[in-house]
């Protein structure tokens, strides 16, 4: 029988020291082992682990950065927007203004006009009212020498004017 130890703690439990019967020898082998080749390859997956946690990171670090890129860019462009749109209301403004000032220029100058057309309107009216009463009053004065004539012509008078006409038609086919 080999050589074997062991202690006896509290009557039932025990330590045995033999190392071979033990196999700590075969375990720390097992052991050097599987740390050995088990732990590159736990280290290999704990490396690989850690380099997709660290690439992760890198991109959550990059997007977040081309998000604020992009923020920055669209601030700018709202705030190129906002300043269009203003420098667009302005220039509405103005030109409203140019419009309300032609429009009342425009319609003075109507007003001007349509009183100038309605004084020579007028004016036409008036000559016209006029024309026809001289008209009138000569139709009326022919009619009363007309009448007066009638009244007082007599054959002898009347040889006179018609022996007067012909002497200046003659007179006048003479020349």
């Amino acid at each position: 029988m080999l050589l074997s130890t062991s202690f006896l703690l509290a009557g039932h439990f025990g330590f045995n020291t033999n190392l071979l019967e033990t196999n700590v020898l075969n375990l720390a082998v097992v052991l050097a082992i599987v740390l050995t080749y088990v732990g590159d390859a736990l280290r290999g997956l704990l490396a690989n682990r850690k380099q997709s946690i660290l690439t992760n990171f890198r991109e959550a670090d990059q997007r977040a950065t081309e998000a604020q890129n992009k923020l920055r860019e669209a601030q700018l462009e709202l705030e190129q927007a906002q300043a269009k749109a203003q420098k667009i209301r302005e220039q509405a403004n103005v030109t409203i203004e140019q419009e309300k000032k032609q429009f009342i220029r425009q319609t003075q100058e109507d007003i001007k006009r349509l009183g100038t057309l309605q004084q020579e309107t007028l004016k036409f009216e008036q000559q016209k009212a006029q024309n026809e009463l001289a008209e009138k009053l000569v139709k009326l004065a022919l009619q009363q020498v007309r009448e007066k004539l009638n009244q007082r012509l007599t054959s002898s008078i009347h040889s006179a004017v018609n022996n007067f006409q012909i002497v200046l038609f003659t007179n006048s086919k003479a020349s």
